[in-house]
């Protein structure tokens, strides 16, 4: 299943590249499928497996974890940032691309993958309670902070939660979805949920860049150590002191490893904040992490 699905991957990845080098598709049409993912697949996948959920106390640890990772970030960047002398864009940049991980596009398949189908309902608490409201909230007040933009007020920042459709999809699922809903509604779910992989790693494809910003090799460096390296061994570090064991500490431990949202990055170069960097944080991510998350997935089964 892991090799199949990393094959699927990695040949979706390649043809979406491929499609945006050549320029077979509309310019637009990564930003068309990214809707289509988001506003069917996404919600479906989280129709499906968030009613197999038992609500415990321990979910509040997988759901905490982000956001113990997010204040280790604003630490160790801003001491970074301050040591290496970096420029306050390229600060800005590796508070949202190490902040924020691909936990919903490139986290639900591979979890799926690596370790197994039951998992996927950590994958969706870490995802929605944890990387959607990070960048709802802290996100949103970095690109006002660094690119000059009017701060979001509470109001603004309740919409865009409010306005996101997994997030109501998750609602629906705790409350009315049953675990085991009629055939034909399950057999729907599935389809549209199986094609979230292929979809969002065609989006990606078509969305990554890889322009090494060889002025800026230092701060993507420091960057890619972070994401992929320090935050998913701090996720294993406190899995444990959160009374997280078996598939919910392999879960949250392999959410932590996943590289840069490539909405961080996308919103980044919006606000002309170091958009080389910001791409090469997505784009240099993602390749690496191809051999970094299978790593961490295996080192989170102790």
């Amino acid at each position: 299943m892991a090799f199949d699905a990393f094959a699927l991957v990695l040949a979706m990845l390649v043809l979406g590249y491929l499609f945006q080098r050549l320029r077979v598709l509309p310019d637009n049409a990564a930003q068309t499928l990214n809707l289509v993912v988001l506003y069917v697949c996404l919600p479906a996948a989280v129709l499906r497996y968030a009613p197999r959920l038992h609500l415990e106390p321990a979910l509040l640890g997988v759901a905490a974890v982000p956001w113990l990772l997010l204040g280790a970030t604003v630490l160790v960047v801003g001491a970074l940032s301050r040591w290496l002398n970096f420029r306050r864009d390229e600060h800005a940049v590796l508070l949202l691309t190490v902040a924020l991980g691909n936990t919903s596009f490139l986290g639900y398949p591979l979890t799926r993958a690596l370790i197994g189908e039951h998992a996927l309902p950590y994958a969706v608490v870490y995802d929605q309670f944890g990387a959607f409201l990070i960048l709802s909230t802290f996100g949103l007040w970095v690109l006002a902070r660094y690119g000059s933009d009017t701060r979001p007020s509470a109001r603004d920042m309740l919409l865009r939660i409010v306005k996101f459709p997994p997030l109501w999809a998750l609602l629906i699922g705790f409350s009315v979805m049953p675990a085991d809903p009629p055939s034909a509604i399950a057999g729907a779910l599935q389809r549209l949920s199986d094609a979230l992989l292929p979809l969002a790693m065609l989006t990606i494809g078509l969305s990554v860049k890889l322009a090494l910003p060889r002025d800026e090799l230092k701060p993507l460096a420091c960057g890619l150590a972070l994401k992929l390296a320090l935050m998913p061994a701090l996720a294993w570090a406190l899995v444990p002191l959160l009374g997280l064991h078996g598939e919910m500490a392999r879960t949250t431990v392999l959410e932590a490893a996943m590289p840069s949202m490539v909405t961080a990055g996308a919103l980044a170069i919006a606000h002309q904040l170091a958009p080389r960097l910001a791409a090469a944080m997505v784009g240099y991510g993602l390749l690496l992490s191809l051999l970094t998350l299978p790593l961490w997935a295996r080192v989170a089964v102790g």
